[in-house]
């Protein structure tokens, strides 16, 4: 009967654990994160989606504006996932090498932009709170993570580019390089 009792308090408290640690998420990162989605709505809103579009048109003619540029602007200002989105805007032909690069950037970029991809904030916390934990400098981190990030996605992306081309080759399909946007 003691181990039961045991097993029946251990299980309860990793409840109040994880209630504890919620509600101090309450009153520190979902505000943080909730001000940082009004903020960047409201960017948008001011800026005028058809003048992103026009950066993301602009950014789409060279590799480093399609897989660095784009992808940080979009998940920055649109969050995950949002932030997708903004392949519509690039030519046929890119638009799987964006899905890569956006793909990995919304999750490498929690440390610094919580609001980007705060589904993913979870994961971050368990690794920001090991180094806390160490002694060690989360923001140091974070933009270690960031900065990597940035770096592979560009490869990402532009790796992508390349397996399209083979792939359009062997099936015999023409994807346009120019973007076409309806006004």
């Amino acid at each position: 009967m003691k181990v039961i009792i045991k097993l029946a308090d251990g299980f309860m408290h990793l409840f109040q654990v994880g209630g504890e640690t919620f509600i101090s998420w309450m009153t520190g990162i979902v505000p943080v994160v909730l001000m940082l989605l009004v903020a960047m709505n409201a960017l948008i809103a001011l800026i005028g989606e058809d003048k992103i579009a026009i950066v993301a048109q602009k950014a789409s003619k060279n590799p480093l504006g399609r897989y660095m540029l784009v992808p940080f602007l979009s998940a920055f200002m649109l969050g995950n996932p949002m932030s997708h989105t903004m392949g519509r805007f690039l030519p046929e032909f890119y638009k799987p090498g964006f899905s890569a690069s956006i793909m990995q950037f919304n999750h490498t970029s929690n440390g610094v932009f919580p609001h980007i991809n705060p589904g993913e904030l979870f994961v971050w916390l368990g690794i920001a709170s090991g180094i806390k934990t160490l002694g060690l400098n989360q923001m140091d981190l974070a933009i270690r993570y960031l900065l990597v990030g940035l770096v592979m996605n560009f490869i990402g992306g532009w790796v992508t580019d390349f397996m399209v081309t083979y792939v359009s080759k062997q099936q015999g399909v023409t994807l346009s390089k120019t973007v076409k946007i309806d006004e």
